[in-house]
């Protein structure tokens, strides 16, 4: 069986909060569990109780519950591949990804972006996702390459300071005057440990506020191109604001209109969801210079809108 152990955080996870070190180090164990101990207090730092985002520091005593790993999986490894990049040094590294590709394996994918990128890379000492984007959502997506620039870069997506901007196409005429949502939401897990969002009232105790600012880009024959910048990133944020405003994404399996996705793949083979991440801006974590990132459409939404 497995037994407690006590780990000792070194200099390179200084800084990390005490859910993400734990789950970098217990690679397969399901979130919900590390959560589950971390909330039970049966994990300990310095023989004393902490909170998930409880920051670690250099030398902290880290005691672990016993907790059986899955076996060894027996998948081929991740395949090697490159994206596009749109900015490298020596802290990050920012690239396009494609939609349809997860950031990382895990729920029935067996590898993502980050798992094919350390492929490609094998002498990368460091390479670790700042933020992340749905496997349908499209766009900018940022990596360090230090631990010193993760822990910047994440406290600057805590503490809201990037500029997040999204491309969306959404079906009917969207109303001219609804500029910005600021609906709660409240995230839930079926019985797959599928993820599903719904909004909920402003005084809802599992509610979490989230804002949304919307802005006419297009107007095509029932549909709208949408800019929507988010003031906060909750999990499908954008997908549920808009759907819930009787206007759904283009292509959204999941809170979209499937009868009217299924017609587009028909007749125009738009096979995707039609969310893009744009545009993302942020203070560059060594030298403090702003930093905006901008990542064209698509070539399958650009021909969509042109059709």
């Amino acid at each position: 069986m497995p037994a407690v152990r006590t780990l000792t955080v070194d200099a390179e996870s200084a800084g990390q909060r005490l859910d993400n070190y734990l789950m970098r180090l217990l690679k397969g164990v399901p979130k919900t569990h590390v959560y589950r101990v971390i909330r039970s207090g049966e994990v300990r730092v310095n023989k004393g109780r902490a909170g998930a985002d409880t920051r670690v520091a250099e030398g902290d005593q880290i005691r672990v519950p016993p907790m059986r790993l899955p076996a060894p999986s027996s998948a081929p490894p991740a395949p090697a591949r490159e994206f596009p990049v749109l900015l490298e040094d020596e802290h990050l590294l920012a690239i396009v990804k494609p939609a349809g590709v997860a950031v990382h394996g895990g729920s029935g994918v067996s590898f993502g972006v980050i798992e094919q990128l350390r492929r490609s890379r094998p002498d990368a000492r460091f390479l670790e996702l700042v933020h992340r984007l749905d496997k349908e959502t499209s766009g900018v997506l940022l990596l360090a390459k230090k631990r010193s620039a993760l822990t910047a870069l994440q406290d600057q997506f805590r503490d809201r300071a990037t500029g997040k901007t999204y491309a969306a196409l959404v079906f009917g005429d969207w109303p001219a005057r609804l500029k910005v949502i600021d609906l709660a939401l409240h995230k839930t897990l079926d019985a797959a440990g599928e993820r599903h969002v719904k909004v909920v009232a402003a005084e809802h105790e599992d509610g979490r506020r989230s804002i949304s600012l919307v802005k006419i880009v297009r107007q095509l024959p029932g549909l709208t191109l949408l800019d929507v910048t988010i003031k906060t990133g909750r999990t499908h944020q954008i997908r549920v604001h808009l759907a819930s405003s009787g206007h759904p994404i283009v292509g959204d399996p999941k809170y979209g209109d499937f009868a009217r996705n299924k017609l587009l793949a028909r007749e125009r083979q738009f096979v995707r969801m039609f969310l893009h991440a744009r545009e993302l801006a942020f203070d560059h974590p060594a030298t403090g210079q702003r930093i905006t990132l901008n990542a064209p459409l698509p070539p399958e939404c650009e021909t969509l809108l042109a059709r």
